[in-house]
């Protein structure tokens, strides 16, 4: 380690190697949980997919579950990130389609899927869960509705945390379950809990 901090003139490259590993275990832990579970998945297996040593695994994330974070946190960024643009009726449903698409046909919706089943009978996971990924992005969704309700879009039934409650839960629980998701599904959730102003 000396070694390697005394030289900064290979940090620049040294960073490539490192976000190409970095990125070489975020998606073999995505490629292993859909391939063995979530109990089927180790570190030793993660490295070996990876082509790094587990030590190395181990510098950069304290465990597994950390791992799952990191690759739900930029797969779910890239895959459906929360709007950002004036929020419209038809662009909630838009978001909440891709979420459904999401948790049933992207490789890490299974990730979204394990970590929320982990997260009912192991603490730390829970807390790490709420804190990086599940708190950070139930902020966006509600500021969501927030500003579609002020610019008249929407007028939600709920207050904003139980109309996030009520629009999600069908969603995920049909994930959990295995059960297809009917399009229809989105739509009527929409209708009914946020009554959209008329076109």
């Amino acid at each position: 380690m000396p070694e390697v901090n005394s030289q900064p003139r290979r940090t620049r490259s040294g960073n490539r190697r490192d976000e190409a590993a970095r990125q070489a275990v975020l998606h073999a832990a995505d490629d292993l949980l859909v391939e063995n579970g979530f109990g089927g998945l180790t570190v030793e297996s993660i490295a070996r997919r990876a082509g790094v040593a587990k030590q190395t695994i181990y510098r950069w994330w304290p465990s597994k579950v950390e791992i799952l974070l990191d690759t739900l946190i930029e797969d779910s960024e890239k895959r459906f990130p929360v709007p950002a643009d004036k929020p419209t009726a038809e662009s909630i449903r838009g978001y909440l389609r891709g979420y459904a698409r999401f948790l049933t046909r992207d490789p890490a919706g299974k990730v979204l899927l394990a970590l929320i089943a982990e997260a009912q009978h192991n603490p730390e996971t829970a807390k790490s869960f709420h804190e990086r990924y599940l708190g950070p992005r139930r902020d966006r969704e509600r500021d969501l509705l927030a500003r579609a309700a002020d610019a008249g879009e929407i007028s939600p039934e709920l207050g904003l945390d139980a109309a996030l409650d009520a629009l999600v839960g069908p969603i995920v629980y049909c994930a959990l379950t295995g059960s297809a998701i009917p399009r229809a599904l989105v739509s009527t959730l929409v209708e009914n809990l946020l009554k959209p102003r008329a076109a």
